[in-house]
């Protein structure tokens, strides 16, 4: 007789099978919200962690790229003759040999590993080697010969928008119409007629913005392995942050059954969203070993890192924002250009995330957002922490303070007369439960004595604010399917020993030690006696990566789920002993107690063996299940979300007037992230998104060669037209920790009812308000509004003068 089929389990809203997952069980500190190192800390601090290029096998090859010097033109040939005969060099690969398109949002595959028929920017890979070493590599990598057929290379969105309607200005042929990526023109409500009302009974402000593109500048340059078995079980060990989606693409590239396919994902030494996707280094190094039977490994080089890219995307922004005469804001319409670059990547989600993610917690009556991604010879644009969200976040953050300006209202108060509320639909359909938005503006308003020193300090010496909101975790997965986004195993030892197992991604965020926090919470055990495994997918359960915020509330719904369900078998084989309620059974601190008569209690050690006795071998699994979400339009589910969080900066500068120099003096930042599963890596994770706003806003600055205007004859001052100036941290500026501003970072803790405890994301949003704050505290010390990112010297000299022209033809 065969067993009968359990029915499915009861989801409730929140994505978890147990109603009660945003809550405690038990009070009392077991884990959830202890300050606790993390729990791979050591291994880093000592240099024991292995990451990918620490990593060798008997036999290794070293593989190099082939790299485009064009920005735009046909590929005529490739000989790579002289280099296969090279002592030395055992395979070279070119496009033709990873001919299937793939791109990480089903729908824009745009991409192939390497370069098939054209190039689409300097930098684009063509041909790739594997070598017994790397000088062998890449004396093989110069001995390629390719001829080109130069096109016209598309270096900005204004050529692109009149380009791309034949083959030679295509940038990329995925482009249904010119050279446009995707096209988003969306809303809701009357804005036309409130901007009409603001004008006669309100202030109205039009402004334009510009934010330049940004890149990641992680420690860790890409890097990935390569190696095929005696099973034809294809192993590929990448530093990436979305492991899942390389195994599917990696299948589906080479032609493999998912099932022979293995990834794994070593500790990742920084990703901020640019190892996000599949690149041509995993493609490259799986094929490669395929074709010599060796393993096969890749390094990029810094430079190539900056070719990689998936930065953040350069956007040209107009808003005009209404407000009535109580500062009350009516209307807000913007007109977005995005620039790109060469690839989609998850440019689709960007044009949406471009406008959809502003509607909070400053909350306006009537929205209107077009927003259009371009595609341009430069390389590709992507995910970079806050994806999307923060160039659009800068410029609506320094209009609201322009209406505060000539409203007459305090920058603060007029955010808290705007804020949107709790349990509250947005105007484009989101749900926002939870904002702790009030609770971060008094937490720096009271801290960086606001109310006592904004507007009175010194000419030079001001102070700024701005606020913000991001998602925790996006609703749904990328390609569309039911299964869940997260899953968590968990084993029980009658050694006291916990072992989960997660494929979630650690790019430095710690979800090792919110899996410990959990263990400890739920199961009592002590942090030395839990195991983590992470990102195998031979060994754990699929996640789908660390992108978009969402490890804390997906996996941690999982993680919480599993030890629950193990938790009441402990408790149940406990209380069968004592002869009491399992309720009554208290798990922490590594033992069993019970509730009501605390003279009596076990370790866990035996309350596990107790429960194996009962039920068997332990372990149960776990996993995040995410309901429908967003408004009902076409693109009403993209940016919406289980929760979302708030933040809100206030930045203290001062402005050298000769230098044209903008030094932050200290940043306040106030982080509602639902509840804090580990204090200490929520402080680090708003402290370090602070940090990297703050290096957007006058340091980085990615610049390229210029081309001439479309129709025009290239001449001698063109010769880098379209080559990335200066692809080296040398030359690439980000702050040392002698540039960095004393940081004073509040967790604030809104809990919501969709994340595990009531937690929600601490890793992205804490980096938006950062950039105009710092724009808006500008203004308070030398009345300058600027408006085009990075804040260099010279575009403050340059606006210091005007204003000084002006001021002098006003005093005449």
């Amino acid at each position: 007789m065969t067993r009968p089929i359990s029915s499915p389990v009861r989801v409730f809203d929140h994505g978890s099978t147990f109603e009660d997952a945003a809550l405690r069980r038990q009070d009392g500190d077991h884990g959830l919200g202890m300050r606790r190192r993390k729990i791979d800390g050591h291994d880093k601090a000592t240099g024991r962690t292995l990451y990918a290029d620490d990593l060798s096998f008997p036999g290794m090859l070293q593989a190099k790229l082939k790299r485009s010097t064009r920005a735009h033109a046909r590929i005529l040939s490739i000989d790579v003759s002289t280099a296969l005969a090279m002592e030395g060099v055992f395979a070279v690969i070119t496009g033709n040999d990873l001919p299937a398109k793939y791109g990480i949002i089903p729908w824009t595959r745009d991409e192939t590993a390497l370069a098939v028929d054209d190039v689409k920017y300097i930098g684009d890979a063509i041909a790739a080697v594997a070598a017994v070493d790397e000088e062998t590599a890449n004396a093989a990598v110069k001995a390629i010969v390719v001829e080109y057929e130069d096109l016209p290379a598309i270096l900005d969105t204004e050529t692109a928008k009149v380009t791309g309607q034949d083959a030679r200005t295509k940038v990329n042929p995925f482009a249904k119409k010119g050279n446009i990526t995707k096209g988003v023109e969306l809303s809701f409500g009357d804005v036309e007629g409130n901007l009409e009302r603001c004008r006669s009974e309100g202030v109205v402000v039009d402004a334009d913005f510009f934010f330049q593109g940004t890149t990641h500048a992680p420690i860790e340059p890409h890097c990935a392995i390569g190696t095929m078995d005696e099973r034809g079980v294809l192993t590929v060990i990448s530093s990436t942050q979305t492991p899942h989606y390389v195994h599917r693409d990696l299948a589906h590239v080479l032609g493999l059954p998912e099932a022979l396919v293995r990834v794994v994902q070593p500790p990742v030494g920084g990703g901020f969203g640019g190892k996000s996707e599949p690149f041509t280094l995993e493609f490259v190094v799986a094929k490669l070993s395929m074709i010599t039977g060796r393993p096969v490994k890749l390094l990029y080089t810094r430079e190539e890192v900056f070719y990689a890219h998936r930065g953040r995307h350069p956007m040209q922004m107009h808003y005009t924002v209404g407000a009535d005469r109580t500062g009350k804001l009516l209307a807000v319409k913007s007109a977005i250009d995005i620039d790109g670059g060469a690839y989609a990547s998850f440019g689709m989600i960007t044009a949406y995330y471009a406008g959809q993610l502003l509607t909070g917690p400053v909350a306006f009556n009537s929205y209107a957002f077009n927003a259009t991604r371009y595609y341009t010879n430069k390389p590709a644009c992507g995910p970079k922490r806050g994806h999307g969200s923060v160039q659009p976040r800068f410029a609506f953050e320094v209009v609201l303070d322009m209406i505060a300006e000539k409203s007459g209202i305090d920058p603060i108060e007029l955010r808290r007369r705007n804020f949107a509320g709790d349990d509250v639909l947005l105007i484009n359909g989101q749900q926002m439960n939870s904002s702790g938005l009030i609770e971060c503006l008094d937490a720096v308003r009271t801290a960086s004595g606001w109310d006592q020193r904004r507007g009175k300090l010194p000419r030079g010496h001001g102070l700024g604010v701005a606020c913000s909101m991001y998602i925790s975790g996006t609703n749904y997965p990328i390609y569309p399917n039911d299964m869940p986004q997260s899953g968590v195993q968990v084993k029980l030892d009658r050694s006291g020993r916990v072992t989960m197992f997660s494929g979630a991604s650690d790019i430095g965020q710690g979800p090792g030690s919110a899996l410990a926090v959990i263990a400890m919470e739920e199961l009592g055990v002590l942090q030395d006696h839990v195991r983590v495994v992470l990102s195998d997918s031979d060994l754990t359960p699929v996640d789908l990566g660390a992108y978009s915020s969402r490890v804390t509330l997906m996996m941690g719904h999982a993680a919480l789920e599993a030890c629950r369900t193990l938790r009441e078998q402990v408790q149940d084989a406990v209380a069968t002993i004592w002869e009491c309620r399992p309720d009554d059974v208290l798990l922490g601190h590594g033992k069993a107690w019970h509730a009501k008569d605390t003279g009596k209690a076990m370790s866990t050690k035996e309350a596990f063996v107790l429960a194996e006795e009962r039920y068997g071998t332990l372990g149960a699994v776990g996993g995040y299940r995410t309901r429908e979400r967003g408004g009902d339009y076409r693109g009403g589910t993209i940016g919406a979300s289980p929760a979302y969080s708030a933040t809100a900066h206030i930045a203290e500068v001062k402005v050298c007037e000769r230098s044209g120099r903008i030094d932050v003096v200290k940043v306040w930042v106030a982080h509602d992230c639902g509840r804090a599963l580990s204090p200490v890596i929520v402080e680090g994770q708003i402290e370090g998104s602070t940090y990297m706003g703050i290096a957007e806003v006058s340091m980085e600055n990615m610049l390229y060669g210029n081309y001439p205007k479309y129709g025009e004859t290239p001449g001698p001052d063109h010769v880098r037209a379209g080559m990335l100036l200066g692809p080296s941290l040398l030359d690439y500026r980000i702050p040392t920790t002698l540039d960095t501003p004393p940081i004073e970072a509040f967790i604030i803790e809104k809990p919501d009812r969709n994340g595990p405890y009531g937690a929600k994301e601490a890793g992205e949003g804490p980096l938006h308000s950062s950039i105009p704050a710092v724009a808006n505290a500008v203004f308070d010390a030398v009345g300058l509004r600027l408006t085009e990112l990075p804040f260099t010297p010279a575009k403050v000299l340059t606006a210091l003068k005007k204003q000084a022209s002006s001021s002098s033809k006003a005093a005449e």
